[in-house]
């Protein structure tokens, strides 16, 4: 696959990867407001092409109508931290991808070979196109869409800490709350692993960063950290 090449003015590319509940989109974020860097939240255009499949009236359990549709939409993802966007077809589809519908299906079409390629040709020509440098989060950025990434870092955190933080404040949330967020992670967590299109990994070379005992703010100085001392390498 052929992909446009990486611009002298990208200071440094970051590839932060990991499940859900790890902290990944508000440290990465952060972390691109604290340095001026752009921001790129992958799982948001599986997301927007998922919501095209299911609006369209696409069968998202049919691998060969969702395979054949894969190319249709026209997904443009800006990349200011402080206030990303996401379009399908130009209409701003920020609100209706995080419905619980587009959630359910979210893993049988990221799933699909031709989806993910087509995904990953976009998510590497922003990336490497970033005037300023990037970070770049998802579950496969430093292994398959970023191989070359200047620094990859792969977050983690106990299944309890993901459950609670999927699950909003504690405050209101009883047991049964927390454990049925915590089965639905287990669930992603290994419809992920498992696929066989670019599955959820830790890159040999990623940085891993364990989140549970760690407040969002250290967290966030943790891979700041981490980006300054590669830049200065």
């Amino acid at each position: 696959m052929e992909t446009a090449p990486r611009t002298a003015a990208a200071t440094v590319i970051v590839a932060i990867d990991g499940p859900a509940g790890t902290g990944k989109s508000s440290t990465s974020k952060a972390v691109a407001a604290k340095l001026g860097l752009g921001y790129l939240d992958t799982g948001a255009q599986y997301r927007a092409i998922t919501w095209w499949m299911l609006t369209s009236g696409v069968d998202v359990e049919d691998r060969a109508a969702v395979a054949g549709a894969a190319d249709k939409p026209a997904i443009v993802s800006g990349t200011d931290p402080a206030a990303p966007t996401i379009t399908v077809d130009g209409a701003d589809a920020a609100g209706p991808i995080r419905t619980q519908e587009v959630t359910s299906a979210v893993s049988a079409v990221s799933a699909v070979p031709e989806v993910r390629a087509r995904i990953t040709e976009l998510q590497r020509s922003i990336a490497l196109t970033a005037e300023r440098g990037i970070v770049v989060e998802g579950r496969d950025i430093g292994t398959t869409v970023l191989p070359d990434a200047d620094l990859k870092i792969f977050l983690t955190a106990s299944p309890e800490a993901r459950a609670a933080r999927r699950s909003g404040e504690l405050k209101g949330k009883d047991a049964s709350d927390l454990a049925a967020t915590q089965a639905a992670l287990a669930k992603r967590d290994a419809a992920d692993s498992s696929r066989k299109a670019s599955p959820l990994a830790k890159a040999d070379d990623a940085v891993e960063v364990d989140t549970t005992d760690l407040t969002l703010e250290q967290v966030i100085e943790c891979v700041v950290t981490l980006v300054e001392e590669k830049r200065t390498a």
